[in-house]
């Protein structure tokens, strides 16, 4: 693993002695000359303490991306960050339910889970995709262990009752949940111990009916519990646009108010939607920084996390408590 760690350094433009003072963890000091050279972000949007948890959300991603995304979750594990990764596994779903003649329908970017559609989330999250990630994990001897919202109560959740759409008319999610509370001792015992937690959104209500839950959602409650420094989104998209037909108008930083606005005004759609609640909650609940990035760009989650440039869009409570590095202002 320190070869793979090497290599990365190398792509970042850091040199092979920084692995010592990396796997000590943070570069607390960014004037310290062995902290790798960080530039502002770029683009904001107006009208863009340490603690020892991240909690990594990788949404659906294809296997040629995999094992890279991993290795790059896996260095953080070996530098003493306290990583928590929560995999989705949308696409994938849709794909078989195709395959198997189940119709899949959305609304406002959310899944309606049916009874056969349930069975399909079952297999995919908690059998396919779960494994898949451990598997890769024990390719790079990364201490991994599965885990889903089941498994000793980690999720209590109960379904969701139907609820009023933008029409005024009653939308029925089936067999979807919403969370009442994460036991997230559950995960600190293992974090405790050394190994990363993988969890699959699946939960169940207290009388053991199975509940699918978006993973967005159940990756920003973990962080909130975890009381964790920062989420990061991983997903198919740069960050967050402002126009989605255009991939230069990335959005670099934002606050709450103004991702607000960007759903108002109707430029958030699709899968974006769940994502920006998830956000928003995140952040209310005590998560200082959000980030979406894509797993498509090398290195994103390195980027993001070890210089103030990044690569796709962080999320605050309040652009003013960025840095003036981060802001791109002059010092």
């Amino acid at each position: 693993f320190r070869n793979i760690y090497a290599q990365h350094l190398h792509y970042l433009g850091h040199e092979q002695a920084q692995f010592d003072h990396y796997e000590k963890g943070w570069c607390k000091n960014p004037s310290d000359p062995a902290c790798p050279e960080s530039n502002a972000r770029g683009k904001h949007f107006q009208g863009k303490g340490e603690k020892e948890n991240h909690q990594l959300y990788q949404d659906a991603v294809p296997v040629t991306f995999l094992k890279k995304l991993v290795e790059q979750v896996g260095i953080l594990h070996q530098v003493g960050i306290r990583t928590v990764l929560i995999h989705g596994g949308g696409p994938q779903s849709t794909e078989l339910a195709k395959a198997l003649g189940i119709d899949t329908k959305f609304i406002e970017g959310r899944r309606v889970t049916d009874s056969d559609s349930l069975s399909v989330a079952t297999m995919i999250l908690n059998g396919q995709v779960n494994t898949r990630i451990l598997a890769t994990c024990r390719d790079l001897q990364i201490p991994a262990v599965g885990i889903s919202g089941v498994d000793a109560g980690l999720i209590r959740a109960h379904k969701r009752p139907p609820v009023k759409d933008k029409d005024g008319g009653s939308v029925d999610y089936g067999f979807v949940g919403d969370i009442d509370s994460v036991e997230a001792d559950i995960l600190r015992k293992q974090l405790d111990n050394g190994l990363m937690p993988v969890v699959s959104p699946l939960s169940c209500d207290e009388s053991g009916n199975i509940l699918n839950i978006n993973a967005d959602t159940v990756a920003a409650a973990i962080a909130a519990e975890l009381d964790a420094e920062k989420l990061i989104l991983v997903t198919g998209a740069s960050g967050i646009l402002e126009d989605v037909n255009d991939p230069g108008s990335l959005i670099s930083y934002i606050d709450r108010k103004h991702l607000q606005e960007l759903k108002e005004k109707g430029i958030l759609a699709d899968g974006m939607l769940p994502k920006a609640a998830a956000i928003d909650s995140a952040i209310q609940n005590g998560v200082q920084r959000v980030h979406v990035i894509s797993y498509k760009l090398p290195d994103s989650i390195l980027l993001e996390v070890f210089t103030t440039e990044g690569t796709g869009t962080l999320v605050v409570n309040d652009i003013n408590a960025l840095t003036p590095e981060e802001q791109g202002e002059e010092t």
